[in-house]
């Protein structure tokens, strides 16, 4: 089907969940899930668009990763035949089978308008290829695939045009594909062929530590925005400044549930890191090769890409304990120790009022603000880790530009002569949590067959047209 008068439209991160339909009293909480910031009849609107301007010609439209997004979603079934913990009656259900399904079945539901749109696009004599990120790697469930092409109600040639690929697509042979989450040590699935652990007596999809601090944390802190960084990594001052102006009426026990979740997070992260992949040495080659197939790729090709990625954060103690602001709080609990053994100690020798203690303690702290200044996050820097593998995905895979999303900013460029594009987001994202203040545009690329080749282009979309970004030289 490959040729040079394919359009190719990819977008990436738009982050579809569940609906949250607001609690008495907390009009602020996760606010952004509201159906009135859903991009369902927008995003609509853009493929409308697209096929006006075809005139005909065939267009494939590339979904590259974090369409759906199973860690915020928090819903639970009122009937089930699978158990349904405590935990995940507070954070949302586990990556497994059946209660991945349930999800892709509860976000399908409350996004109407949008599975309206994909089937329009299909039944138009168009195609669709769902590119596997980090948010939504429950899709690596093939029972959620097929959830997905049930609720679009095609008919059996019109779902042939439905693709699901593991990480990487080749687009006309011209076009690398893939979310970037492989390249961020926060994101990356550890094994993207072989992504199921044995979890107890349950089989799960393994968790980047990027979806576990999702689940376990950002869930249960609703004022903080997840598609933001900057929403929820702050300096200190910042944190006791958002802590005043909201959480102290909506949330006032947010630092106990900040220790309960960062715990929580760490624990899971552990434990999941020192679980092997579940794999058949029998079939090992036979997944190469269906990935391979499905990407428009060779064997040799899925073996290379995944030796490009990262080593995974969850492989590091120390790193997980730092961006969870563990170590921060163990320092506290360090110097009301020292500080407390020191009154003590003296306090045996000679009598001392309790105000001492006190004392020392406040002399102690601007060690943990000496400290806590001088620990930045690595998330965003790790995040711009995709550029500088950008030449090494062209080599691999012989083409000749490279598209990425995941990192939520838009950006046409090039890398050592290498061109690269990443799609931004489409997600509610919002600086603040009234949902004034919006981050990024809804942005695509468009790459338009000429007489003998194809260019790409990255556009924002506004109702009802676009705007083209400049390439950043």
């Amino acid at each position: 089907m490959d040729s040079p008068k394919l359009h190719t439209i990819v977008l990436s991160d738009l982050h579809l969940a569940d609906a949250e339909l607001g609690q008495p009293g907390r009009s602020l909480w996760k606010r952004y899930k509201r159906p009135k910031y859903f991009i369902d009849s927008s995003f609509g609107r853009m493929l409308d668009y697209v096929q006006r301007e075809t005139q005909g010609d065939l267009a494939e439209l590339v979904l590259n990763g974090d369409i759906f997004d199973f860690d915020s979603v928090t819903r639970l079934p009122l009937h089930t035949r699978f158990h349904v913990s405590w935990l995940e009656k507070k954070r949302g259900l586990f990556p497994e089978e059946e209660k991945s399904r349930f999800k892709i079945e509860t976000i399908l539901h409350d996004h109407p308008v949008w599975v309206d749109s994909l089937r329009k696009f299909i039944q138009n004599g168009n195609r669709i290829v769902f590119i596997i990120g980090n948010h939504d790697i429950e899709m690596h469930w093939p029972v959620v695939q097929k959830e997905i092409v049930k609720a679009l109600h095609l008919n059996e040639e019109e779902e042939l045009r439905v693709r699901f690929c593991e990480w990487f697509y080749i687009s006309n042979n011209d076009t690398a594909i893939e979310h970037g989450n492989q390249y961020d040590d926060y994101c990356v699935a550890a094994n993207p062929i072989h992504p199921l652990i044995k979890k107890g007596k349950s089989v799960q999809v393994r968790l980047p530590f990027g979806n576990i601090t999702s689940r376990y944390m950002i869930n249960g802190m609703g004022l903080f925005n997840p598609h933001v960084e900057g929403s929820f990594l702050m300096a200190l001052p910042d944190y006791f400044r958002f802590f005043y102006k909201y959480a102290l009426k909506v949330q006032p026990w947010l630092p106990l549930s900040w220790l309960w979740s960062s715990t929580v997070s760490f624990w899971m992260t552990m434990t999941d890191a020192i679980l092997p992949s579940m794999r058949d040495p029998l079939f090992i080659e036979q997944r190469v090769e269906e990935i391979a197939r499905k990407a428009n790729a060779t064997p040799t090709m899925v073996r290379m890409m995944n030796e490009l990625r990262t080593h995974p954060a969850i492989f590091n103690p120390i790193k997980v304990a730092r961006e969870l602001w563990l170590d921060r709080f163990l320092l506290l609990m360090l110097i009301v120790f020292v500080s407390f053994e020191l009154y003590a100690t003296i306090n045996m020798i000679r009598p001392l009022s309790w105000i001492w203690f006190l004392l020392f303690f406040i002399l102690s702290v601007p060690l943990l603000f000496f400290y806590s200044r001088n620990i930045k996050s690595e998330i965003i820097a790790s995040t711009e880790e995709a550029l500088k593998q950008a030449p090494l995905v062209i080599r691999i895979t012989g083409t000749q530009r490279v598209i990425f999303g995941h990192t939520h900013r838009e950006m046409h460029t090039y890398v050592d002569q290498t061109e690269v594009i990443n799609t931004g987001t489409w997600s509610p994202a919002f600086k603040d949590p009234e949902c004034r203040e919006s981050y990024g545009s809804k942005c695509f690329a468009w790459i338009k067959p000429t007489e003998s080749t194809r260019e790409a282009k990255l556009l924002v979309w506004k109702d009802p047209g676009v705007e083209p970004i400049p390439v950043r030289k």
